[in-house]
């Protein structure tokens, strides 16, 4: 069972950008295009196996923006090799686009992490990370998009966000 916790978000991020939740049909325009991976992961708060995900081994640099709006989420200089089998992460990108939620799921008290603006699922975050955070962002692949640097930043829903990596 996951619970939202009880905290109020800014309309809009430190970084700039729109946190307002997409409408019904906003939403179904962003994920009309998913695949049946990406719906199960994102929207029915699903994992990806292990040491399977197309973003685990990335090492360039850019920025990883949420797969469904776009919202950035975490910098590359913020990625580390932690072994599990996921892309992890010290910090995220804004604090928040980060939204963590208690999960009770499979007999255990963990904290999921989900997109901020959709509401889609990301991951789950846990306090064993290296300096400065000693937090590890434990991220789907499926999850995420990868913008190297330089590159626009995504703005599916036509909000002005800020554009660059």
């Amino acid at each position: 069972m996951t619970t939202r916790a009880a905290t109020t978000r800014p309309d809009r991020s430190a970084a700039g950008f729109d946190l307002a939740e997409p409408n019904g049909a906003e939403m179904a325009r962003l994920t009309a295009g998913l695949t049946p991976e990406e719906r199960r992961v994102l929207l029915d708060h699903g994992t990806e196996r292990p040491f399977c995900g197309t973003l685990l081994d990335n090492k360039m640099d850019g920025t990883y923006v949420c797969r469904v709006c776009g919202l950035p989420l975490f910098r590359s200089d913020a990625k580390f090799e932690s072994g599990t089998g996921w892309p992890s992460f010290f910090a995220p990108y804004d604090r928040h686009h980060i939204a963590h939620l208690r999960d009770t799921s499979y007999g255990m008290e963990r904290t999921e992490i989900r997109c901020a603006r959709c509401d889609g699922h990301l991951g789950h975050v846990f306090p064993d990370g290296p300096p400065p955070t000693s937090t590890r962002f434990c991220l789907n692949s499926v999850s995420m998009d990868f913008v190297a640097k330089g590159r626009p930043l995504p703005d599916p829903l036509g909000r002005g966000d800020p554009s660059t990596a």
